[in-house]
């Protein structure tokens, strides 16, 4: 993840000279997945039944993967030439402060929208536990009243309050080297459940026979599916941190490592999780596709708490990080370079944390699905995965001695790069907009 600037101290291990220290090519894949594996794992089953099938959601991926890549590679460069170990301050380096000030704002409400969406698996996987504790059905037939504190509104609430925010209000989360490991370890697990239960469905689940779609796809249901692949492969904000913290980082180098942890993804995302999950449930798949699975089977209930227990470590860091592009944005002009009461700065640090936590934990509880806020992040990553580094590749590419030929291509590689962006932005946009309209 990118530093904690104004919380003290870089959450990864810079590089050390003469490349005697620092991340190992491994390390470096390792912790790429575990920047874009995470809640999108969820999604990826509703986002091939939205794009009316397979086959148009794989290709719509394998196009993006070009973007992705692409823009990893640029950043990467970007790093090099401006020697910022932040996402935010490479993009003010290399394209004025206007720019920068921009990626701050929208690196912020990422953030932001991300611990919503967090708080909103947490609260489906609660919803599905209580399920099983509380079976819904009695011997008339009647559906029973859930006890009050089997309601996911209170139990999200409590689990905020007694667990989420303890571990959020420290300067420092000495944990978060664990929450890699252990996010990692869901999506396999939750990965290996979803295949298995493909090839040995229960009868509940119905026949294992490829599903039909039920409407023709068409360009406005297959380009839908964008803004969850820009959740799901999001890992370009932390990519910057990952690159300086590198002990071989050499272009090549870097190109090899974006190139083999997009291709992990990608198996991991579409041929396992997202393929066979819309193929167990078809077009009646929810778009957190743990909801689709029934609440008793022991299995998921594993799946379920596994996902639970990695977002309530991951929830901390993503605070972490908006608090400290908050004291960037607005303390740390304000106040320059003088120091800090400590008492001051653990009110105000508590403060942050009770504001961005009861806001995103109030809006998670209203929001109907994940999907709706998944739209949202997915529009707001098209400026970290295509515009920044599309206005960084022209950028860097006026002021590089190059021929003119290559410079063209580059520098239009970098526009259709920002349209791009543009174009998935607005989309994404519409879309959340008129779901929560409808």
């Amino acid at each position: 993840m990118e530093r904690a600037a104004g919380e003290g101290r870089p959450l990864l291990p810079a590089a050390g000279r003469g490349g005697s220290a620092g991340l190992s090519s491994a390390g470096a894949v390792f912790i790429m997945l575990k920047s874009a594996l995470g809640a999108g794992l969820l999604s990826f089953p509703w986002a091939f039944s939205r794009a009316g099938g397979a086959a148009p959601a794989l290709l719509v991926e394998m196009g993006s993967l070009v973007f992705l890549v692409s823009g990893l590679a640029v950043l990467g460069y970007a790093a090099a030439l401006s020697a910022q170990p932040t996402y935010q301050g490479v993009v003010r380096a290399v394209c004025g402060a206007a720019v920068g000030k921009l990626c701050e704002v929208c690196f912020l409400l990422n953030l932001f929208m991300i611990s919503v969406a967090l708080l909103r698996v947490v609260g489906d996987q609660l919803e599905k536990l209580c399920d099983s504790l509380y079976p819904n059905g009695t011997l008339s037939g009647a559906p029973p009243l859930p006890p009050w504190y089997a309601d996911q509104r209170f139990t999200l609430s409590a689990l905020c309050i007694l667990v989420i925010f303890p571990l959020s209000v420290p300067r420092e989360i000495g944990f978060q080297k664990y929450s890699s490991i252990l996010g990692t370890l869901a999506a396999c697990y939750l990965t290996l459940v979803i295949v298995l239960k493909y090839h040995l469905q229960a009868e509940s689940l119905g026949s294992p026979e490829p599903p039909q779609p039920s409407r023709a796809s068409s360009w406005a249901s297959v380009f839908s599916v964008i803004p969850t692949i820009c959740f799901g492969f999001q890992c370009h904000e932390a990519c910057v941190a990952i690159y300086s913290s590198m002990r071989n980082q050499s272009f090549s180098h870097w190109v090899a490592v974006s190139v083999l942890s997009m291709l992990i993804c990608l198996l991991i995302y579409s041929l396992t999780a997202g393929l066979y999950g819309y193929m167990t449930f078809g077009e009646a798949v929810a778009s957190d596709v743990l909801m689709s699975y029934p609440g008793n089977d022991p299995v998921v209930i594993v799946a379920r708490l596994l996902f639970g227990i990695s977002v309530v470590t991951i929830y901390p860091i993503v605070v972490l990080l908006g608090r400290s592009v908050v004291r960037d944005m607005w303390v740390t002009p304000k106040c320059g370079a003088v120091a800090v009461p400590e008492a001051h700065e653990q009110r105000s640090r508590v403060a942050l944390t009770v504001a961005w936590m009861a806001t995103t934990l109030v809006i998670a509880l209203f929001v109907p699905d994940i999907g709706k806020v998944i739209e949202l992040i997915g529009g707001i990553s098209a400026f970290f995965i295509f515009i920044f580094p599309g206005l960084c590749l022209v950028c860097m590419t006026g002021t590089r001695n190059i021929g003119p030929r290559k410079k063209a291509a580059l520098i239009a590689w970098g526009v259709l790069s920002v349209l791009g962006g543009a174009f998935v932005c607005g989309q994404s946009a519409a879309l959340a907009v008129l779901g929560l309209l409808r």
